[in-house]
């Protein structure tokens, strides 16, 4: 059997981890009003637009919520500033219910900002999405093995590309899950931004924000953890060692993956890291 099928495996594993880095970085540098031409977006529009019904609707239980839990008597509405207070409560929720999708999108533009800076310090897709090819030595030691010396290099090389792809995939899963996040956000936006009428519920409201706020650094971080990637892979520190060509390529492959499992960890921890590092 031609032992080019090794090094087609090897290349097509790495063609398909080099796609869907590719892949989530162009999904980390776009806007969810982009995203698949938009139509998503206009459905998250409508949906919004239903839930808007619901929040006005309990923008005023809030409110009252809000009055009885300040209120220590009756004295206290015949107060103007106590009922300005809470006047002014209802106001913002409703403002923030009204316009909480736009809102929504000025937050995302922000944190795309950081994204965009980030990318364009390593000159953008090109400078972070760096490819793995085999190496030119590898490729030649293969070819020049024997049939029966290539048996276990067929299933050493089977179980890396297997491993490989596995992560390209819980990568860009990753990647399209925190899409999906996002626009569940901003559908169900105005049923959380409405808690902002009654002082004691606003805490609803604050935290909604800083968990989106979260989701959308959660952008950042990725991108972050693949430039410090695409930098170490092309650093050369993957070599050959030395022994038979099965260690060979089983020590490459093993660096590469656990490379991998390092970008796939950051990536999948995202959220606990902009936890850590914002207290979000």
């Amino acid at each position: 059997m031609d032992n080019n099928w090794i090094i087609d495996n090897l290349n097509y594993a790495f063609g398909v981890w080099n796609d869907k880095l590719t892949e989530m970085w162009s999904l980390l540098t776009q806007s969810p009003q982009a995203f698949k031409g938009g139509t998503i977006w206009q459905t998250i529009q409508t949906v919004n637009g239903a839930m808007q019904g619901i929040g006005y609707g309990l923008l005023v239980l809030f409110l009252a919520i809000g009055i009885f839990r300040s209120s220590a008597s009756f004295r206290d509405f015949q107060r103007p500033e106590h009922v300005l207070r809470h006047f002014i409560y209802f106001v913002m929720a409703k403002l923030a219910v009204t316009y909480g999708i736009d809102l929504m999108v000025d937050i995302f533009a922000v944190c795309a900002g950081i994204i965009s800076a980030a990318a364009g310090s390593v000159g953008g897709n090109d400078g972070a999405a760096g490819a793995l090819p085999v190496p030119a030595e590898m490729a030649a030691a293969i070819e020049d093995v024997g049939f029966l010396a290539s048996i276990p290099l067929w299933l050493v090389t089977l179980l890396g590309c297997l491993v490989i792809t596995v992560l390209a995939f819980l990568m860009i899963l990753t990647a399209y899950g925190r899409f999906f996040r996002l626009y569940l956000y901003a559908a169900l936006s105005p049923v959380a931004l409405a808690s902002f009428a009654g002082e004691g519920t606003s805490q609803m409201g604050r935290a909604f924000l800083k968990s989106y706020m979260g989701v959308c650094l959660e952008g950042a971080v990725i991108v972050l953890a693949c430039i410090v990637f695409s930098a170490f892979a092309a650093s050369g520190t993957v070599v050959l060692g030395g022994g038979s060509v099965v260690t060979q390529v089983w020590g490459y492959l093993g660096e590469v993956i656990f490379n991998m499992l390092v970008l796939v960890g950051l990536v999948k921890g995202a959220d606990r890291v902009v936890r850590e590092m914002f207290g979000m």
